[in-house]
């Protein structure tokens, strides 16, 4: 940002002040600086793409749909799309540069990510292991969002590029080595032929992509860690107008122990939900959220909210395959929290699917609108970093100007009851990290 800019985002940071649950007051100016339609996908940076992409595809029931790599032509990445619903998991690795090369070809001649660099990609793995590069929004002209976006003070990161006349994709700094990339398409219905995704990819074959639906639907929100809030906020909402859709304290979702304050960011409609974290000091155990910026090396992607439309069949078929190439989760609450989820949500969810929830570990939550159905994996890879949270909201269903039922986003709030056992259980995990590096220096 230029100077300037910095004056006036420290200014908004100076003004800064979190209210806390209770007292916080959720409006909606409509404030968006630019037309935003929905989170596209989700960009991860890896060593390896094809079988990173097969471990989530497995875990997570989402068949590799698409595909760019050498058998396509892209001599520069190897790159794998997941799709289950409306969500869509990229998986990128480097080939290395001297291929390219040997073809007397650029860098980036065969990417069909055309903001991928060589260079970045392996620095961004080496400095932060298994993370998200980029949070992809469909917009409805990506020119006008980027070119919007630097004006109100975001750092750009790629200017805009034509892709054969069917999208424009540009990005922008969120925080960390995280972008926030922007797509449009020429044509206003990219999902009606088989070019739904970005040109240069390819559909893959039957015989090589899995059938699999756990009946994961979509990203809900995606969450940030970030050194210090406050300016972290300022800059993501001078440049996307994104309002406040709210916050938390250390006392609303702490523990005895530790804790962090958050705020989560909306755009309009309330469907591209971006909630950032910050540390809080002076507990008696370190914030979960310092570790993870020591692990990290610095601000990035926490987890990923991926909303189901059945989380008890999504939660069996993920912990079947738990100990085989999926994902663990974390431990269950003690039996107590079980006993007492009758009373809080008895007229929402059946005898038998609270005795499900108890089985299957899942948490639940209310606010005045709606339920939160929740449950946390373990750490994705080797850090103790970034993980993967699977949603399901109850409630608050309206109805569009055309008649079609759909579900008011945020519905059920982000578990704020479930927050201190969530930190219990992180707390519990990291000890016996510690326990281990104790017993082996001994």
């Amino acid at each position: 940002m230029g100077k300037q800019d910095d004056t006036v985002a420290s200014a908004a940071a100076e003004g800064f002040q979190l209210v806390g649950f209770s007292n916080f007051v959720r409006t909606n100016p409509r404030s968006d600086r630019f037309k935003v339609k929905r989170f596209h996908h989700v960009e991860f940076w890896c060593t390896d793409a094809t079988n990173t992409a097969r471990r989530f595809s497995w875990g997570l029931g989402m068949p590799i749909v698409v595909k760019s790599d050498i058998s396509t032509g892209n001599v520069t990445h190897a790159s794998y799309l997941l799709r289950s619903g409306d969500l869509n998991f990229l998986f990128t690795a480097p080939y290395s540069p001297s291929i390219a090369a040997m073809e007397n070809l650029s860098n980036t001649a065969t990417a069909s990510i055309p903001t991928f660099n060589h260079e970045d990609c392996r620095n961004f793995t080496a400095k932060h292991g298994l993370a998200v590069r980029a949070i992809a929004l469909e917009v409805e002209d990506a020119v006008i969002a980027f070119n919007t976006s630097v004006a109100h003070g975001a750092q750009p990161s790629a200017e805009p590029i034509a892709l054969d006349n069917r999208a424009v994709v540009a990005e922008v700094h969120l925080y960390g080595d995280v972008v926030l990339r922007y797509i449009s398409y020429y044509n206003s219905n990219p999902n009606d032929d088989h070019d739904w995704f970005l040109p240069k990819f390819e559909a893959m074959d039957e015989s090589s992509s899995f059938s699999l639906d756990y009946g994961i639907r979509r990203l809900d929100h995606a969450v940030g860690n970030v050194p210090e809030l406050a300016p972290a906020v300022s800059y993501v909402k001078a440049f996307t107008g994104f309002h406040e859709f709210a916050e938390f304290t250390a006392e609303d979702v702490g523990t005895n122990e530790s804790g962090l304050n958050s705020v989560v960011l909306a755009n309009n409609e309330e469907t591209v939900l971006l909630p950032l974290n910050e540390p809080v000091f002076g507990t008696k155990r370190k914030s979960q959220i310092q570790t993870y910026l020591e692990h990290n090396e610095g601000a990035g992607v926490q987890h990923l909210a991926l909303a189901s439309e059945n989380i008890f069949r999504t939660l069996r078929e993920m912990r079947k395959r738990s100990c085989i190439g999926g994902f663990e989760f974390m431990p269950s609450p003690p039996p107590t929290y079980y006993k007492n989820l009758k009373n809080r949500v008895g007229d929402v969810l059946t005898d038998d699917q609270i005795k499900e929830c108890e089985e299957l570990g899942i948490l639940v939550d209310r606010d005045d609108h709606g339920t939160l159905l929740q449950i946390f994996t373990k750490p994705l890879g080797d850090r103790p970093t970034i993980f993967i949270e699977i949603i399901q909201r109850v409630g608050c269903m309206l109805k569009d100007e055309a008649g079609k039922e759909y579900q008011k986003g945020g519905c059920g709030g982000f578990g704020k009851g479930n927050f201190s056992e969530l930190f219990k259980s992180i707390e519990e995990y990291e000890k016996t990290l510690e326990a281990k590096r104790i017993a082996e220096a001994a």
